[in-house]
């Protein structure tokens, strides 16, 4: 997002994402309407929605077995009165397909960040791992995206704060059942069972105690499959689906923030600046909000030069762009999990 932003500026942006791809099964989908704004201020939107995705106008939660309508986006300013629910890879797909529109925009796909690059004192790029032997990106500014195990962070030394966490998430998909209405989540006084109703099959997070879930392998995957009914019986039809543990992923939730999230020539935004709770999806709408404002506010913070000047690429490096009187960036996204 942030990387579409800066190139409609007219800022040429490196984007380095570590994998082949966005395909990431267990990531938060969760679309809020305060992203949906940004989709509409874009002009994106009817791209976004001719992509598979779910609206809800209202949340549904059964607590022990009472339905309760505990969310009504009716009561939001118009136009966007809903979330929707969009597999993750999904989204970041039609950003990139946007991206690639404008002639400042560079995504480089398989390219591992290992490590910040520092001129006297500051900042002035990255060096990642890619396919073809080592890659150096000089930028005036390097942005870490790269998620709650963020390389760029740990490489500029930021202290964080962390918070306690009392439980994990194990991540799994199920059929539908017939007549199921949309809920978001089962809670019975001992199970916490999320379902997000994709178009063909239901996205299942079941909350464990946190580091339990060895324990719970153990058990076996009958008392796991009970677990969930317990939260929800009427998934019995469709619950022996579940039959093997590679089906079921582990997300071991953090919460944690950064005290300071920039240093000279460089930022950290969503999960590299602040670990989220994956309860109710914030996650990805709060990293979207991180990406809007940097554009207009990030460059004096992080001592960037607003004026253009002169800039030519080195053999070996990339430099964002060789046009003269052009300002330059590079996104630094390994590893990517917003």
């Amino acid at each position: 997002m942030l990387g579409l932003l800066l190139a409609r500026a007219g800022i040429d942006v490196v984007v380095l994402e570590k994998h082949t791809d966005f395909f990431r099964d267990f990531r938060g989908d969760t679309v809020h309407p305060s992203t949906l704004n940004v989709i509409d201020q874009l002009g994106l939107r009817e791209a976004f929605d001719q992509v598979a995705h779910t609206p809800l106008p209202r949340l549904d939660v059964v607590l022990n077995e009472v339905r309760l309508h505990a969310i009504d986006f009716k009561t939001l300013p118009e136009p966007n009165q809903a979330i929707t629910l969009m597999p993750q890879w999904d989204l970041l797909n039609l950003l990139a397909a946007e991206g690639a529109r404008s002639p400042h925009f560079d995504l480089r796909m398989r390219a591992d960040v290992t490590d910040v690059v520092r001129r006297n004192g500051r900042v002035v790029g990255v060096t990642a791992r890619t396919e073809s032997g080592l890659l150096q990106v000089d930028a005036e500014l390097t942005v870490a995206a790269d998620g709650r195990d963020s390389t760029v962070r740990k490489a500029l030394g930021l202290p964080e704060r962390t918070f306690g966490v009392p439980v994990d998430v194990t991540w799994f998909r199920l059929d539908k059942p017939e007549n199921l209405p949309d809920t978001l989540g089962y809670i019975s006084d001992t199970s916490f069972l999320v379902t997000i109703p994709r178009p063909d099959y239901l996205q299942c997070a079941l909350l464990i105690p946190k580091g339990s879930f060895e324990s719970l392998r153990e058990s076996g995957l009958d008392t796991f499959r009970e677990r969930v009914l317990r939260a929800s019986p009427r998934l019995k039809s469709v619950i022996n689906g579940l039959d093997d543990w590679q089906q079921i992923k582990l997300l071991t939730v953090q919460i944690n923030r950064l005290k300071t999230w920039a240093v000279p020539g460089a930022l950290c935004i969503g999960d590299a600046a602040h670990a989220m709770s994956p309860i109710f999806g914030v996650g990805i709408n709060y990293a979207v909000q991180d990406a809007v404002p940097p554009p207009i506010c990030s460059f004096p913070f992080c001592g960037v030069r607003l004026r253009p000047r002169l800039s030519t690429p080195r053999q070996g490096r990339c430099s964002g762009g060789a046009n003269a009187r052009r300002r330059r960036c590079s996104s630094s996204s390994a590893q990517c999990t917003a």
